[in-house]
């Protein structure tokens, strides 16, 4: 996954553009409280702004969703041509990646994942074209479709597995280039293995 924090590093609060701390406001309370705190007013308190200069930037919540949501595609497009041109390539890249590291992008799919818990349709077809176009670029990289699927499960997981640990927070075996390198391996023998009932 791309690293961005969240905050850009070198940044306070009040340095970052407006429409950014916005989202970023908008993102945490989603993580943090759900869809139903994140009012246009506790946006507004969190980005710093008043609830006129919040709407000056975002005419309403559903606009908000969709800066959200952009951002969302910005990101995982960034991180697509990262995979992409990886020189270790698209698996190792995946792989030694898929951990929640509190970036922008982790902090996207988190309000993404909530607003989608809460039924939102724009979330669902964020969160489904997010996966296709992995998938996709995985696929593109090993030429088999079951194959792809099954790294997709295992990035999946490990994603899963450090976001339970929290970003900053990782148990040293989770990121261990042994433990990774012993993952990579396995999937490099998935195409070896004739398929068994």
């Amino acid at each position: 996954m791309i690293s961005v924090p969240a905050s850009p590093a070198g940044r306070s609060p009040a340095s970052t553009p407006t429409r950014d701390r916005t989202l970023d406001a908008f993102a945490q309370l989603l993580i943090d409280q759900g869809e139903r705190a994140a009012t246009l007013e506790a946006v507004a308190a969190a980005a710093g702004l008043s609830k006129g200069g919040l709407l000056y930037h975002f005419g309403s919540k559903d606009a908000l969703v969709e800066g959200l949501l952009a951002r969302l595609a910005a990101l995982v497009a960034d991180d697509i041509e990262q995979i992409r041109a990886a020189p270790a390539g698209a698996i190792d890249y995946l792989i030694r990646t898929s951990m929640s590291e509190g970036t922008r992008l982790d902090q996207a799919i988190g309000a993404a994942v909530r607003l989608a818990q809460g039924a939102h349709p724009l979330a669902n077809q964020a969160l489904a074209s997010t996966r296709r176009q992995w998938l996709a670029v995985i696929e593109e990289a090993v030429g088999d479709p079951d194959v792809a699927e099954a790294v997709m499960l295992i990035s999946d997981g490990l994603y899963y597995e450090s976001t339970l640990a929290g970003p900053g927070r990782l148990a040293a075996d989770l990121t261990s280039a042994a433990r990774l390198d012993r993952l990579l391996a396995v999937i490099g023998r998935m195409d070896d293995r004739p398929a068994t009932r």
